[in-house]
């Protein structure tokens, strides 16, 4: 059964899409701990990271750092941290988070966006790509 990031890859859910590459879609979160925190997915239904091969190990560090790099331009934090957990969603994913404290790391608290901020963050993030 695919995953939900699957259904979002394929079109079957909607999303707030950052980037795309052949291999590789950045979306934002729809329960972020921050403004502007991404989700960066290979196409590939791969469940955990390290069962992903080399090369598209590599690749998915490469177009996070990417999508990073934008992200720190489009939204004010002090910081992009990255993270890697993938419990709830047995599809690798990388989580870009702004940070302004550590708190905003710990997927305890979360920042409501309403659809038009969600779309006004997007396209700023994909303006620096």
């Amino acid at each position: 059964m695919a995953s939900i990031f699957t259904k979002i890859i394929n079109g079957e859910i909607p999303c707030y899409k950052v980037a795309e590459t052949e291999e590789f879609l950045a979306f934002l979160d729809i329960n972020p701990n921050a403004k502007g925190h991404t989700l960066c997915i290979p196409k590939q239904e791969v469940d955990k990271i390290f069962d992903l091969d080399e090369t598209s190990y590599h690749g998915l560090m490469e177009f996070s750092r990417q999508v990073a790099i934008a992200l720190e331009k489009a939204v004010s934090c002090k910081r992009v941290g990255m993270t890697v957990i993938g419990l709830e969603v047995p599809h690798t994913h990388v989580h870009l988070i702004p940070l302004n404290s550590m708190e905003d790391a710990r997927f305890i608290r979360k920042t409501p966006l309403t659809k038009d901020e969600f779309e006004a963050t997007a396209n700023k993030i994909a303006s620096f790509l």
